[in-house]
Parts: C-alpha cells; sequence; structure tokens
C-alpha cells in the first residue's frame, strides 16, 4: 500500500506540502484502492502532523486503519517525534464507519475489521507522546471515537459537530470508546452522550468537556501544534509516565473485557433488527 509516510527515513524531509491550516476536502470516497495516498504526514520541530485525507468524509476503512496504525508505528521508535497532531478535513475529520462498504462484508471480515479497529484505537490512546486532535471538521461516531483517543481536542468553532450516535443505530458504543469516555468526562456526562446519542455543537461539547478548547478555524492547527509542542517540552520522560499514570487503569479494564465486548457488537451489528438501520444510514454517505 503505498502511504505519504512510508519509512521513518523520510521524516528528514517534508513529506507533503500541507498548508497549516484545515485541509481542503476532496472528492467522495467509495471503497478505498489500494494506491490511494489516505494518510498524509509532515513532521516540523519534532510534532508529527497527520491528515486523514480519504475523500470528503475520511470514512473508516480497513485501509485508513491499515496506513494510520503503520505511521504510529514508525513515529514511536523514532527520536525526533516529539508529539502528535491528527487531524482531516474542514468538513469531516471522520463521518466514523465506512458503511457502505462494511455492510458488504460477512460477519467474520466485519469482526476482523471491528477488531483493528479496536487495536488501532488503544495503540493511539497509550502513545507515550502528547497527542492532539484537531477536529476542523465533523467528529462522529467513529470519528469521534479516535478523537477520544488523543490526549486533547481542539475544535473549531461554528457549526462542527461531535458525539456517539450508536444507539440510534441500535448498536453499543465500542467498549475502548465507552470506557475512555467514562475516565474523561466521568460517567454523568458519559451517560448522556452514550444514551442519547446526540451530536453537540463546539461550544456545547466544550462545555460538557468532550473538547478543551475551541478556536477560530484559521486558527485551530497551528493552535494544536503550539499545544503538542508546548507538552512535548517537558523534560525527560514526565509527559509519558504521568500519561501512562492516567490511561494505564483504563486499559486494564479495557484488554479485560475486549474479547466479550467484541462479540456483543458483532451479534449486534449482524442482527436482523439493526442492519436495516445500518443500510438506511448508509444511503446517507
Amino acid at each position: 500500500m503505498l502511504r505519504a509516510w512510508t519509512k521513518p527515513d523520510a521524516l528528514n524531509m517534508l513529506l507533503v506540502v500541507l498548508p497549516r491550516t484545515c485541509q481542503q476536502d476532496g472528492p467522495d470516497p467509495g471503497v478505498a484502492p489500494m494506491a490511494e495516498t489516505i494518510i498524509q504526514t509532515e513532521l516540523d520541530n519534532g510534532i508529527a502532523e497527520i491528515h486523514l485525507h480519504r475523500g470528503v468524509t475520511n470514512a473508516i476503512h480497513p485501509n485508513l486503519i491499515a496506513d494510520l496504525d503503520a505511521v504510529l508505528d514508525e513515529i514511536v521508535p523514532d527520536g525526533r517525534v516529539r508529539g502528535l497532531v491528527l487531524t482531516g478535513g474542514e468538513k469531516f475529520f471522520s463521518i466514523g464507519f465506512d458503511l457502505p462498504y462494511l455492510l458488504t462484508l460477512p460477519e467474520p471480515a466485519f469482526g476482523a475489521f471491528y477488531h483493528s479497529f479496536n487495536i488501532l484505537c488503544l495503540k493511539l490512546y497509550r502513545l507515550p507522546l502528547p497527542t492532539v486532535a484537531a477536529l476542523c471538521g465533523h467528529a462522529t461516531a467513529g470519528g469521534c471515537i479516535l478523537a477520544l483517543c488523543c490526549d486533547y481536542r481542539l475544535m473549531a468553532e461554528g457549526h462542527k459537530l461531535i458525539g456517539l450516535n450508536e444507539i440510534k443505530l441500535g448498536l453499543p458504543v465500542p467498549f475502548p470508546a465507552d470506557r475512555m469516555l467514562h475516565a474523561l468526562v466521568g460517567t454523568r456526562i458519559a451517560r448522556q452522550v452514550l444514551e442519547t446519542g446526540d451530536f453537540f455543537e463546539s461550544r456545547a461539547a466544550l462545555e460538557l468537556g468532550l473538547v478543551d478548547r475551541i478556536f477560530p478555524l484559521k486558527d485551530l492547527i497551528p493552535e494544536a501544534r503550539k499545544l503538542a509542542g508546548s507538552l512535548a517540552a517537558a523534560p525527560g520522560e514526565a509527559y509519558s509516565l504521568i500519561k501512562s499514570n492516567r490511561v494505564t487503569p483504563t486499559l486494564q479494564a479495557i484488554e479485560t473485557g475486549l474479547t466479550e465486548h467484541e462479540k456483543l457488537f458483532v451479534h449486534s451489528w449482524s442482527s436482523s433488527a439493526v442492519q436495516p438501520l445500518l443500510f438506511d444510514a448508509a444511503t446517507k454517505f
């Protein structure tokens, strides 16, 4: 699979020339061809800026998972990377799962996809570096989950939405995201997010604690880079150790129950009650 980020040696150069603002949206995606560039990455002053680049919606497809997973594997051992900014397009950070594609898969193949998504989320959540999600566009369902895996979430002002609407499709929220959300905002707010399935505009998301700060769109990426750089400036391993203290109890809870909860999610996904809801949602992609 071709990627904008191909190997650690490429960190010596600007891999993709990207403006210091949110990326312009491209054409609508279909099923991702193997040669498309799904992840665009650059390194500047120790901060790796990772752009999801799969059409307008950045729908989560096996190819996107594989590419992002590979980028994270390359970041960790490279001593030049001290922090990470994860971002997407101006319309969508990510819409969530690529329903039109995933609904073509038999249950075992969907189960394999779902497991790979959860493993990617755990990898991002435990990454021993400061991670900042810069939400230029909507972060819904699986897109919200990717944002929750980061240490901080910065969001553009205005009509930008974030939330977990799985309950409206007859699905539980993926177990890792459920536990991460509880750890972030506490049970009362987590219940409001999980049990209503509502999407929240940036100001409401800030009040709930779903995001940490909001900025005008033009300032979002520079502010995310500034925050990642500031956190990365802590001497020694202070930040990574403090982060480990925070995320380890959540990771332990997730890993204890992950297998059983994955089975429950896949069973719900494949049920006769849920499939029509998913097919209806897929028509809106």
